[in-house]
């Protein structure tokens, strides 16, 4: 690794990379600001239901090919609706990651059901494909399936298998709205798809989720279950106009992204002691590509000189810089009792103690930016030894 630089790295009192730090989330929108206004005009800002909210559902319909679009709180809340709208319950299985977000695990066991973890790829560090069929048994009824860090999951191959064994696909598309997946969007191919709307993703109402499905049974099931003389789960109708512009923007957004990621892994090279997340198992006859609302990196601290994860983000940090250490792993933070796996699960682990990711608003500035971000790693290499010295 070659530094572009000799001046130290901020956390040892050099400038930072970023003086101002990153990017706050979400941009200045003259779009958000017009609705925001509209709806106070309109006082639509308090309802539940509106043209807004029935908007909404048409363009995530069109978008994801899917006849019923429900609109609720939360993407974890949105799993949670999914799990029930299959008819999941006490004394089935479902399958997911070891490493991924911790709430499809609570909400697989706040249905009463049985977690089942196993590893993830070690090419892409996503839920891995060649340990599925393995992990099922006459109880499993259910797979989880996320899209993380900038990895995909071959979707085509994970739908065949589960076909097969009737058992139904719940696709978490939360970190990739608008992602293609073997030339089909993310959230389109499973049972289920969810969507989140939180404040830090890619698509924004502060809070807020959906479940996408083909079924009217499932979804009335969702129904059934979600209205409690009002709705239990509701995005508002305010959240659903906001949602409205940024839907037009993703795409643009999207490949944004996608090019300031090309630009920071080729300045980044092959021996940074970042590896990067690659989708090669994805089938070659239909087009993917991924989505960024964290960008994932496997950190090498042997390549650092020791120097831990946790001190790493640090000093990227100190830069200005927002990397910060990824999940946990499930079975590194939840007791034997309730989940079952079928593997070591050595690479969730090794994902449990070295995953870093690059927050999403960076990426939507500057190739200038990408540069500064790898020369800040080059910086940090350079001066581990020195800042393991003082820390």
């Amino acid at each position: 690794m070659n530094s572009l630089s000799s001046e130290k790295p901020a956390i040892l009192g050099g400038v930072p990379a970023f003086p101002e730090g990153p990017p706050a989330w979400p941009f200045p929108d003259k779009a958000i600001n017009q609705v925001l206004q509209q709806a106070q005009q309109t006082g639509a800002w308090g309802r539940y239901h509106g043209p807004c909210s029935g908007q909404l559902q048409q363009n995530l319909a069109e978008r994801h090919q899917t006849e019923q679009v429900i609109l609720c709180s939360s993407g974890t809340a949105a799993v949670e609706l999914a799990l029930r709208g299959l008819g999941i319950g006490p004394g089935d299985e479902v399958i997911l990651a070891a490493y991924d977000f911790e709430g499809n695990f609570k909400n697989i066991l706040t249905v009463g059901a049985t977690p089942v973890l196993i590893d993830v790829d070690p090419q892409n560090f996503n839920l891995d494909l060649n340990l599925l069929e393995q992990a099922m048994t006459d109880s499993t009824k259910g797979i989880i399936v996320s899209h993380l860090h900038g990895g995909l999951v071959s979707m085509q191959r994970l739908t065949r298998i589960a076909q097969q064994r009737g058992i139904a696909v719940i696709e978490d598309a939360c970190q990739v709205p608008g992602a293609l997946i073997e030339g089909r969007i993310a959230g389109s191919w499973g049972e289920t798809g969810i969507l989140s709307f939180g404040g830090s993703k890619l698509l924004t109402a502060g809070r807020g989720g959906a479940i996408l499905t083909r079924s009217p049974q499932i979804a009335q099931r969702i129904r059934l279950y979600s209205h409690r003389g009002n709705e239990a789960y509701p995005l508002t109708e305010l959240q659903s106009g906001l949602l409205l512009p940024q839907l037009e923007t993703l795409d643009y957004q999207n490949q944004v992204r996608q090019k300031h990621v090309d630009t920071l892994l080729t300045r980044l090279g092959r021996d940074s002691g970042l590896i990067s997340f690659n989708n090669r198992q994805l089938s070659s006859q239909a087009p993917s590509t991924p989505g960024y609302y964290k960008l994932g990196f496997l950190y090498q601290p042997e390549q650092f000189q020791g120097l831990s994860r946790d001190l790493f983000c640090q000093a990227m940090q100190a830069e200005g810089i927002a990397v910060y250490p990824g999940f946990r792993a499930l079975h590194a933070i939840h007791s034997r009792r309730r989940f079952r796996q079928t593997d070591e699960l050595k690479v969730a682990t090794a994902c449990d103690q070295n995953m870093i990711v690059l927050h999403h608003p960076v990426l939507l500035t500057s190739e200038e930016n990408m540069a500064a971000i790898a020369e800040a790693v080059f910086r940090i290499a350079e001066f581990a030894d020195e800042i393991l010295s003082v820390r």
